[in-house]
């Protein structure tokens, strides 16, 4: 039943379409409502991308000079 109920929110949003075969109902994926989000998306991702790889940067750094500072015993 669960599934069942992912599944029609997923079709009632546009997200999925729903045929019956027989005593089956077959689910797709209706990729256009996920493409319309990720060119959403695309406007964030140019801005978040550079600053969350700075980070990253940083706290590799981070890592990496408290093990040396472990390594050495101070």
């Amino acid at each position: 039943p669960g599934v069942s109920q992912h599944l029609k929110v997923l079709r009632e949003n546009g997200f999925a379409t729903v045929r019956p075969e027989g005593a089956r109902r077959l689910y797709a994926v209706d990729t256009a409502p996920l493409r319309d989000i990720d060119a959403w998306l695309d406007r964030f991702r140019r801005f978040w991308t550079p600053h969350l790889d700075a980070l990253s940067t940083e706290v590799a750094r981070g890592k990496r000079e408290r093990r040396l500072r472990e390594g050495s015993g101070q």
